[in-house]
């Protein structure tokens, strides 16, 4: 027998509540909260077996709320609203919790008719097709678990998908692959710790659905940037072992993580939701109260920053307070440490524009609960003055997209702009060196999952996106990429594969070895391809797979290498703006750069001395340099290229990141 009470306004969601009665007597069942400034009545409708009981909510405001005990976990439920008048909500389609801590169903969405169920000017009920809740057990053995707080200057993000990082791996328990359970393997957390990275940058695992166009298709959104339920695991990475839940298995493999020292990042989108336009199918935020949830101008049509039909109004109270629950309870209950934001201008636009000083920032900035965490904005989203590169607030770091691309210029375009080269490889203080902004704040990299890998990179000239079935139209123009004279990997002759190495190994040097925060994509030590697609978010497959079986062990160890040596480099491990005092930038010649050697196009090549002890021989050439070597006994500690020495006159081979130290340091 359901017994029912009031219940509280807040927390919004589902939660464990303890009702004690006037006679002392305690019950524990289930408070249910949800926010609508737009319904006259809601009804929260549990199901039990396919049957329906649905249950009148009590009002406080905007929050409509209910307490019901005996309910047991796996308890389906969702929510029927009726709405005043104009508002975008019909009681015959079920509503899903937008603060839903798991989700069972994954609509098929892959015709127009079957759409049609989804859509609120649908007069059918659609309980039977929609995505609902479930109430679940969070309780969880930590075995003592507690935040690593590495400190930025010692953090090397490295960034995977959970799926696509073990789905291949042939030594790993078929039925683990591809799953959180396959990334806790000791397997794979002994292969990140031989890596020598600090942190894992995990793509959205939060629980999304496949937008209609790629079901269309027979595609999906393997990327996971169409998120349904921000505060859910998404189910399918689960393996689905005995005595198991996919919100118990990726705790699990937060807590192995953990064991070994290595941070979990989460990639979250706050940024739009996959209801996309106005007339779309809606299962959630929408048809609860579209007005809060979504910026639209004066005519009700929605605002489209994001590229995606919709986009989040984070300016007002309730979406705030929805945000910083959900990175609460990230923390709280799954020990995560940090968070990438996708599309995170949005984050800050209140009127809609960006306001570096808006009120979610300070709010975040506030939450004790989050104090420890690192926070990672992606700058910039599509609407008006959506690039907002280096005005985040400090406790933000950023994704750099300008060391990106003048990295790619100088190594693979050869653009000989040393002064481009050295502004990005110091930390981008142009871009960061103000207020109490560190380095750190600068996260470089030279790919990631939007974008060609490491070795599309050096093997293509144009991106190949026929697979995503929009005639090659998709995906970033200005890759800045180099073929090395043929098209693609198959059947590439050894010379153009060394040649293509060195380049590999000049891109990862430069990463690995600059002043900020370095990222390196999962697979790029090694040379995964994805077959010159550069924006695969729609391969659920083997072009995204990581392909374990063409491993480069060189490429690896280079890798490797370039990991360790920036773990020796006090430089690089104070999070501090470089100066006279600790790095000299030398011409060929060993001497201090002059402005007429920074401005030189036709030089392409420097040395590079930090901390007295160790010195960088940069080749961007096409062509043999000899360099001669600042005053000192050096010996080689990296090469991929060849060097020929007479003392301290040594010639590089072109393409050449050379890393040296004084003999008798101790390394």
């Amino acid at each position: 027998m359901i017994s029912t009470a009031v219940g509280k306004p807040y927390p919004l969601g589902s939660s464990v509540e303890i009702l004690q009665y006037a006679s002392g007597e305690k019950k524990v069942g289930w408070n249910f909260a949800l926010f609508s400034s737009c319904a006259e009545n809601v009804k929260l409708c549990l199901f039990f077996d396919g049957q329906e009981l649905p249950l009148e909510m009590y009002q406080s405001g905007d929050v409509w709320h209910l307490w019901v005990g005996d309910l047991p976990y796996g308890t389906q439920y969702g929510f029927r609203i009726t709405g005043k008048d104009g508002a975008l909500c019909n009681p015959q389609k079920l509503m899903l919790d937008p603060y839903a801590k798991a989700v069972i169903g994954k609509p098929d969405l892959s015709s127009a008719e079957k759409r049609q169920w989804f859509l609120l000017s649908d007069p059918r009920d659609n309980a039977h097709l929609a995505p609902k809740a479930v109430l679940e057990s969070e309780v969880f053995d930590w075995q003592g678990d507690k935040p690593l707080a590495t400190p930025w200057a010692e953090t090397i993000i490295y960034e995977l998908h959970v799926k696509g990082f073990t789905q291949l791996r042939e030594d790993l328990p078929e039925a683990i692959r591809g799953t959180y359970a396959g990334l806790a393997h000791p397997t794979m957390i002994a292969y990140l710790k031989d890596l020598g990275i600090s942190a894992v940058e995990i793509l959205p695992i939060n629980y999304h659905l496949d937008e209609p166009h790629l079901q269309e298709k027979g595609l999906a959104n393997y990327w996971g940037y169409s998120p349904l339920a921000m505060f859910a695991v998404e189910s399918e990475y689960w393996s689905g072992q005995a005595d198991t839940t996919p919100l118990s298995e990726f705790k699990t493999m937060v807590r192995a993580l953990h064991q070994a020292g290595i941070e979990v990042i989460l990639d979250v989108v706050f940024n739009h939701s996959m209801e996309s336009e106005k007339h779309f199918p809606t299962f959630s935020q929408r048809g609860i109260d579209d007005r809060t949830y979504y910026w639209q101008n004066a005519q009700g049509e929605y605002l489209n920053a994001t590229g995606c039909g919709n986009t989040l109004n984070l300016a007002n109270d309730i979406t705030r307070r929805w945000v910083l629950d959900c990175l609460i309870y990230w923390v709280e209950e799954c020990h995560i440490d940090g968070f990438r934001f996708d599309l995170a201008t949005v984050l800050g636009r209140e009127t809609p524009a960006f306001n570096p000083q808006a009120q979610l920032f300070a709010e975040i900035a506030q939450e004790p609960r989050l104090q420890h965490c690192k926070f990672i904005a992606e700058p910039w989203d599509i609407g008006e003055g959506g690039y907002q590169v280096g005005n985040f607030p400090s406790y933000f770091a950023e994704w750099n997209d300008r060391f990106r691309d003048d990295l790619c210029r100088f190594w693979l375009w050869k653009s000989g702009e040393l002064g481009g080269f050295a502004q990005r490889f110091a930390g981008s203080s142009d871009i960061y060196q103000n207020g109490d902004r560190k380095p750190h704040n600068s996260v470089n990299f030279i790919t990631a999952h939007d974008g060609f890998t490491l070795c599309d990179l050096t093997s293509y000239n144009q991106k190949h996106n026929l697979a995503n079935g929009e005639d090659n139209r998709d995906g970033r123009n200005e890759n800045y990429s180099y073929n090395h004279g043929i098209e693609g990997v198959e059947n590439i002759p050894d010379e153009v594969k060394y040649q293509r190495f060195l380049t590999c190994c000049g891109l990862l040097g430069s990463l690995l070895l600059a002043n900020g925060t370095p990222m390196l994509l999962a697979g790029d030590e090694f040379g995964h391809s994805q077959q010159g697609n550069n924006n695969a978010y729609c391969q659920d497959n083997e072009i995204t797979w990581l392909n374990w079986q063409k491993f480069q062990p060189h490429l690896f160890e280079a890798t490797k290498q370039f990991i360790a040596l920036r773990k020796a480099i006090p430089s690089l491990q104070r999070d501090e703006w470089w100066s006279e005092k600790n790095v000299q930038w030398r011409n060929v010649q060993g001497e201090i750069m002059t402005v007429a050697d920074w401005h030189n196009p036709h030089s392409k090549a420097m040395q590079i001395q930090l901390d007295e002890d160790w010195l960088l021989l940069i080749n961007a050439k096409a062509e043999l340099q000899t360099f001669l070597l600042p005053e000192g006994k050096w010996e080689v500690v990296y090469c991929g290229a060849s060097v020929q020495m007479q003392g301290n006159r040594w010639a590089v081979n072109d393409l050449a990141f050379v890393c040296c130290t004084k003999k008798g340091n101790d390394y």
